[in-house]
């Protein structure tokens, strides 16, 4: 009964524009606490309101925090910076969604004939889509830059717990804004517009948001590697120290943050979180054929949501009054404790309101309990082993990131005696023994989802396992505003360090009495250094901690984006089976194929930051001043910001046509070859993503032990640091966060690429399909090329010599903190662990 509903679905809608003409069922026909589903959404839409206002107090008050008017100089400098970034890139934006159109005209428009109107719909719910990503993504600028100045100026009084509570303060405005936005314009969708628009309005608000989060990943990790290598270098070739005023590459450096680590991930997780809900709607309408158990489960699932928004809040309320009382008059705290705690706090609050909300809703009570009393609990772990796995995951990745990690340590110790090149390779051993630990986690996790869904789901839907899958995937992302919070987190604390250099408020007010009025006690200038540099460390690895949940949600979520698509080749999983088989040679060479773009855009992301750092080294090496200058100049600054752009944009704009045109070539040659592509990507994607954010991490935190813990800034043990993070810097913060949004980006235009093949198929235009394929294999094969050969370094070899002057460090660069040697300086910590 259920395959013949489901069959007779998608013959009715699938095959004359697919997912665009799926129409929702009325809501009103679910029910639960003894109110209709519209009402339950309804209550949804007031917790949306909640969450948005939760964001509005916190940037408030993070306005209203006392801070010196040096600090605030430079963070509005910054900030400045970043919203000049962020306009060159919405222009770029609406470039890029040009692309996406013209596809959506011709396959809506002028294929499928659908109404102009219709069209329409689509291609304003794109932009709407694109322009949700953009607006979360500047307001995380703007708080994170309020953020960063108020953290660096709460330091100078010596207590630890402000620097904890204004970095997380701004985080969770964060999370709540994008998550509340998100959902209020879904819900909107299902309430409000007509149900046969739904479909329209899901595809193109997905599409949009997803080529937002891809660009805005891609250009902000480029952007920001180009600018951190470049400040860097100069603390090697110049002996400097860090966040020198006098290096013009600091404030990109510090516009970098922003845009690699707070735009990118902003727009991502908005997209993550739509893209998954999309994920969900789409197969509940395509694989449950009952029209009230439809209506049913989507009224659990976003009920669900607003709820978890609901348990997030709560927990970082309780979690800060913990917090305070713990903390309140400490001068020391650990930073990572209460980070770690709220995580798993939010956890079991959202596990214990998953349970809850689901037994209201879908018990005994409801009309799918009465047909299976089992069917609510089923449902609630399996969500709730996504919601572990937003906890379990982090704990992983501290094991391979954390500055208390042994495999950090050792990155450390081999540096001592190898220097940099035993650093590298033992960074790649920590990033490679971390994608097999965190994948066994992901399969495990999944494994146990799809045990439960062999248990009854069959009897109310087709390939229950895959819906397993998108409900894991949604408990990934079910606290989703801590996962964000705890992410803006690391920029905050990496901007607040540079804010404290940069506004030389040591100089600016040398006795402390005009930072003393403002902050009502006495200034402790050391305890304020040390304290920022101890934060950073737990901001660098809870910034890693969100990478693979990311990515881990992109994998598992992109398994149900997949299944739209073949329930439209094989008319409702009922023929053409046996093409999913290693047997049929095009299947297996997609499997083949996906790895070596993924290879490829590995490849094409760090070209775009070598080149783009060689460029920005090579300017500030002629413009910095060390002698008789006390900062660089902004001209020269921003000229830097300008060089970062310029690749930034130069990388992404390549990298994606060479996306777009692949995706459109591989879903032309054949479709079963195009399936096997996007499992392909999403796997290779995995693994890569994990082992090059984590490989990256262990570089990065293994720097920050050798600063804090060793105490030994210009050593030549911090210089082998120094040339691991370089490594790092693309490995984690380029690279690897962009496979994200590659995978979603591309299973989702995949959609709109191989109905439009099909339709052409359909038509007996058999001979102009291969034509286009090759075609825009011509075009893929040109922007690879491009990728690297337009890209490359083109100085030639032998002017090298020239463009390396003598770099002798000023008496004065030296930073203060220099010590001898780190092997004379064992870490307390490495002794007391008896290492």
């Amino acid at each position: 009964m259920v395959h013949t509903l489901a069959r007779s679905l998608v013959l009715a809608g699938e095959h004359s524009g697919g997912e665009v003409n799926l129409v929702l069922p009325d809501l009103s026909v679910a029910s639960g606490l003894g109110v209709s589903g519209r009402v339950l959404l309804l209550a949804g839409l007031v917790v949306c309101g909640l969450g948005l206002a939760f964001g509005a107090t916190a940037y408030l008050q993070l306005r209203r925090l006392a801070v010196h008017p040096a600090m605030r100089e430079v963070s509005e400098l910054i900030y400045s910076t970043c919203r000049a970034y962020l306009l060159k890139q919405g222009r770029f934006l609406l470039v890029l969604w040009g692309f996406i159109a013209a596809v959506i005209v011709v396959y809506y428009g002028v294929l499928v004939g659908l109404p102009a109107g219709r069209v329409g719909i689509v291609i304003a719910f794109s932009l709407i889509g694109m322009a949700g990503s953009y607006a979360v993504a500047w307001f995380g600028i703007r708080v994170n830059t309020l953020a960063n100045s108020r953290t660096a100026f709460a330091a100078l009084a010596g207590r630890p717990l402000p620097l904890h509570r204004i970095p997380l303060r701004s985080g969770m405005s964060i999370g709540m804004v994008l998550i509340s936005l998100e959902l209020f314009i879904m819900l909107v969708i299902l309430l409000f517009l007509p149900a046969d628009l739904a479909g329209a309005c899901f595809i193109g608000f997905a599409i949009g948001e997803s080529l937002g989060a891809a660009a805005l990943r891609i250009a902000g990790g480029i952007f920001t590697k180009i600018a951190d290598i470049g400040s860097d270098l100069m603390k090697i070739a110049f002996k400097i120290k860090e966040d020198d005023a006098r290096n013009p590459g600091v404030i990109a450096d510090c516009t970098g943050d922003n845009a690699g680590d707070s735009v990118g991930p902003s727009a991502d997780g908005f997209e993550t979180y739509g893209v998954t809900g999309v994920a969900l709607i789409t197969f509940v309408l395509l694989a449950v054929g009952d029209p009230v158990a439809q209506a049913t489960l989507l009224v659990w699932v976003f009920v669900l949501r607003a709820v978890m928004v609901v348990a997030s809040g709560v927990s970082y309320l309780l979690n800060d009054a913990w917090a305070r009382a713990r903390w309140a008059d400490a001068t020391r705290m650990d930073f990572e404790r209460p980070l770690t705690t709220l995580v798993w706090l939010t956890s079991g609050l959202c596990i214990a309101a998953t349970y809850g909300t689901t037994r209201l809703l879908l018990g005994p009570g409801s009309e799918l309990g009465a047909a299976d009393a089992d069917l609510w609990w089923r449902l609630a772990t399996i969500v709730s082993l996504g919601t572990i796995a937003g906890a379990l995951i982090p704990e992983l990745v501290k094991a391979f990131t954390s500055t208390s990690s042994r495999h950090v340590r050792e990155v450390v110790k081999s540096s001592r005696e190898g220097g940099a090149s035993l650093n590298i390779l033992s960074g790649l051993v920590a990033g490679n023994f971390s994608a097999f630990w965190l994948g066994m986690a992901v399969v495990g996790l999944m494994g146990g989802a799809a045990l439960l869904s062999t248990q009854g789901l069959d009897e109310i839907m087709i390939a229950p396992a895959v819906f397993a899958f998108g409900l894991v995937a949604f408990g990934f992302l079910g606290m989703g505003p801590v996962t964000i919070a705890v992410d803006s987190y690391g920029p905050v604390t990496d901007n607040a360090q540079s804010v404290y250099e940069l506004s030389m408020i040591e100089e600016v007010d040398p006795s402390g009495s005009e930072s003393q009025a403002l902050l009502g006690v006495p200034v402790q200038w050391d305890r304020a250094k040390h304290m920022l540099e101890e934060n950073d460390g737990a901001g660098n690895t809870f910034k890693a901690t969100a990478k693979p949940v990311l990515i881990g949600t992109a994998v598992v979520g992109a398994t149900t984006m997949i299944f739209s698509i073949i329930m439209t080749l094989t008319d409702g999983l009922t023929i053409g089976l046996e093409n999913l088989s290693l047997l049929h040679a095009p299947f297996l060479l997609g499997l083949i194929t996906g790895g070596a773009i993924i290879y490829w855009f590995t490849g094409a992301s760090i070209q775009a930051v070598t080149t783009g750092a060689y460029r920005a080294v090579e300017f500030i090496r002629t413009t910095i001043k060390l002698d008789g200058a006390t900062r660089a100049s902004e001209a020269d600054s921003r000229r830097v910001v300008e060089i970062c752009t310029q690749y930034a944009q130069q990388g992404m704009l390549t990298m994606f046509l060479g996306l777009f045109f692949a995706t459109l070539s591989f879903a032309f040659v054949e479709p079963y070859f195009f399936i096997g592509y996007l499992i392909s990507i999403a796997v290779f994607g995995l693994y890569q993503a994990i082992f090059m954010a984590n490989a990256g991490g262990a570089w990065d935190n293994a720097k920050k032990i050798v600063e804090v813990d060793l105490h030994a800034k210009g050593t030549a043990l911090h210089d082998a640091t120094i040339v691991g993070d370089t490594v790092g810097d693309p490995y984690k913060d380029t690279s690897s966060v962009a496979l994200n949004p590659v995978i979603k980006f591309t299973t989702l235009f995949g959609l709109l690429a191989v109905e439009l093949a099909v339709s052409l198929e359909a038509q007996g235009r058999h001979t102009l399909v291969l034509v286009l394929a090759g075609v825009f294999f011509l075009a893929t094969a040109f922007f690879v090329h491009r990728s690297f050969y337009g890209m490359r370094i083109r100085t030639p070899l032998e002017d090298d010599r020239d463009r390396l002057p003598e770099a002798p460090p000023a008496p004065d660069a030296v930073h203060e903190g220099a010590q001898e040697p780190a092997e004379t300086q064992p870490s307390p910590t490495l002794v007391r662990n008896g290492e």
